[in-house]
């Protein structure tokens, strides 16, 4: 282990040294990270098995709910998992990289599933990416947003309802954890997350929002 950190340490100061001016580092970490949330797992996991485009099924989104509405329960596991591993992998590279860089670097790739590229900016709902996010910067903080998620999804069958109460689950357990400094990120995804869901709020609203397991009727 202490060479494993003596090894990234060299690598960081050698990065650091190549990479002038002293901006440039942080903005390529940070432009990596969002690249990396980018990467649409759910639409090429479909695309490569044969399920379709996943676009024209289901709500057209990209995660793995949408997924699940294929049929193919490995799949939809599979893009979860990879999902997640996006936010997971984004904070630790930028913790490792640049000093107090994992907030932001995680952020950068939540926003990056949200708002992909490659898709015209048209991405998922950020559930599973921001678990991964808050997972890294804080294990127990993510184990609370993973028990809030399958409690409120199990408990009403609505993913939305799950994948929002568990978003704002996270700066709240953060704040009582007396992790303050990582509140304000938390937050800032939060409050995308919801914005992302407002098309599910509006049919919550209205009654018509489809539960997990029911009948396309």
């Amino acid at each position: 282990m202490p060479l494993a950190a003596a090894t990234l340490w060299s690598a960081r100061n050698h990065l650091g040294e190549i990479m002038n001016p002293p901006w440039l580092l942080p903005a390529s970490v940070l432009l990596m990270s969002y690249l990396l949330g980018s990467i649409p797992f759910g639409l090429l996991l479909t695309r490569l098995t044969g399920a379709g485009d996943l676009r024209k099924i289901g709500s057209g989104n990209i995660g793995a709910t949408n997924v699940l509405r294929t049929g193919r329960k490995g799949l939809a596991a599979a893009t979860l998992l990879l999902d997640l591993l996006k936010g997971v992998a984004a904070v630790l590279i930028g913790a490792a990289l640049v000093d107090g860089g994992g907030p932001m670097a995680g952020a950068m790739a939540f926003i990056g599933h949200c708002y992909p590229v490659w898709l015209r900016f048209a991405g998922g709902k950020g559930v599973a990416t921001m678990m991964g996010v808050v997972t890294a910067l804080h294990w127990p903080a993510g184990i609370v947003f993973a028990l809030v998620w399958l409690g409120a999804l199990f408990g009403t069958r609505w993913s939305s309802v799950g994948g929002m109460a568990a978003g704002i689950s996270a700066p709240v357990a953060l704040w009582f954890m007396g992790r303050i400094d990582l509140v304000p990120a938390t937050l800032a995804l939060t409050l995308i997350l919801l914005w992302r869901h407002r098309g599910n709020i509006a049919r919550l609203a209205k009654g018509t929002e489809p539960r997990i397991g029911a009948s396309k009727g």
